[in-house]
């Protein structure tokens, strides 16, 4: 329900403000944006899900054969003992944890075109085990909301961009951007356990916590070691041998079981085709509906509303030139990260503003593309509380980026 207010706010807004411009200001632009924007939305989303079709294919088939060879029921027998604290209603040992810690794994490395379909396999098994398949249950919130908030240990990506625009440094937003992450990550947790009563001080759950600490401390010392050159070496390398190895590991479990991995993979990949298709009126509506939203300059004015208000407080408020990527992040990707490189462009990479934007960037991810995929996959209407605990996620994220920022830079 939540999801559906939102959707109708966009739209409401978006009108109110357009119909404010014409009258007042006679803007007679911004209704023929508005329209040609719900024109281009509903191409990208269609584009989107076309461009995910194969990559979908492909992995649902990897999937397939990791099933039918025993490697996602190892997972799920390794990951058992932390998963039933975070997941209590996920019977233990099911399969469905492996392909959630598959999904985890490939967001953490970057490994975006991964992460999807193994995120999607994972929604499929939840919805196996829904007593409800219009509603969402509360293994799927939580799996959901640690989606949204984006834990990436490597972006790439952010440093390529920084790269190409000029910085002098481009690998200096690295540890930035991984303490924000992190945090988001643990306020989404938070947000969900408090919501489904899920006792988080416990053994198992506080010695995940301080592992996950001590790792990403280590990561930041490692690469706090290395050349930018190593660095984007190191990573880029180190994640595409990790999804050539589970391609490899897949099949060769497959073949330990006797499995035709042909067919297995046939079988997966004619599911992913069909998932690609199934998302397609989902993507559809929440893309227009932000495409909307933007065209109507609701964006900019309420980015020049939040700097007013941060100045009539008497606070710095030179942290508002980047707020449009934070902002434009839980409803677009592609939005946030052209919004990105424009902040980068216009005040230069190694700016605080700019350094703050790729911040902002890597710190989430977008919590209603997500929602509207993965929910969408499955035929989820009711959402519950996944929105106000992904939002919730978005800004402790927003949050700890402005705070390390300041700290840093």
């Amino acid at each position: 329900m939540v999801l559906n207010y939102i959707w109708i706010a966009f739209f409401v807004l978006a009108f109110i403000v357009a119909t404010i411009r014409l009258v007042f200001f006679g803007d007679a632009e911004v209704f023929p944006d508005i329209i040609n924007s719900t024109f281009a939305s509903s191409k990208s989303a269609f584009e989107i899900s076309l461009g995910l079709t194969g990559v979908l294919a492909l992995w649902m088939g990897i999937m397939r054969i990791g099933e039918q060879g025993g490697v996602i029921a190892l997972f799920s027998r390794v990951l058992s003992p932390l998963f039933s604290k975070l997941f209590p209603d996920i019977p233990k040992g099911h399969p469905v944890t492996g392909s959630i810690f598959m999904n985890m794994a490939a967001n953490m490395l970057g490994l975006d075109n991964a992460a999807t379909p193994l995120g999607l396999k994972a929604m499929e098994g939840l919805q196996e085990l829904n007593p409800k398949k219009d509603t969402a249950t509360n293994p799927m919130i939580m799996f959901l909301v640690i989606n949204t908030s984006g834990l990436t240990l490597i972006p790439i990506s952010i440093m390529v961009y920084r790269a190409q625009l000029g910085a002098a440094q481009p690998t200096d937003v690295f540890v930035p951007i991984l303490i924000a992450t992190f945090i988001s990550t643990l306020a989404g947790i938070i947000a969900v356990a408090l919501y489904q009563r899920i006792n988080l001080l416990n053994r198992t759950i506080l010695l995940f916590l301080g592992g996950a600490i001590a790792f990403i401390t280590g990561i930041i010392w490692f690469f706090s070691t290395l050349s930018q050159d190593q660095i984007d070496l190191y990573s880029t390398t180190f994640a595409n041998v990790f999804l050539f190895v589970i391609i490899i590991g897949f099949i060769l479990a497959g073949i330990r079981k006797k499995v035709n991995v042909y067919d297995a993979f046939i079988e997966g990949a004619k599911e992913g085709f069909t998932t690609a298709v199934r998302i397609i009126p989902y993507l559809v509506a929440i893309l227009v509906a932000i495409g909307v939203f933007r065209a109507s300059g609701c964006m900019d004015y309420l980015t020049q509303g939040i700097a007013s208000l941060v100045e009539m407080c008497g606070l710095d408020s030179d942290f508002v030139g980047a707020l449009p990527t934070a902002l434009m992040k839980p409803l677009s990707g592609s939005g946030a990260r052209g919004l990105m490189v424009d902040t980068m462009s216009t005040y230069g990479a190694d700016s605080f503003v700019g350094r703050l934007a790729c911040i902002f960037q890597g710190s989430t991810d977008t919590t209603f593309y997500i929602l509207a995929v993965y929910f969408g996959s499955v035929g989820v209407a009711k959402t519950r509380h996944a929105v106000p605990c992904g939002l919730l996620a978005d800004f402790a994220g927003i949050l700890a980026a402005i705070f390390v920022c300041y700290l840093f830079f």
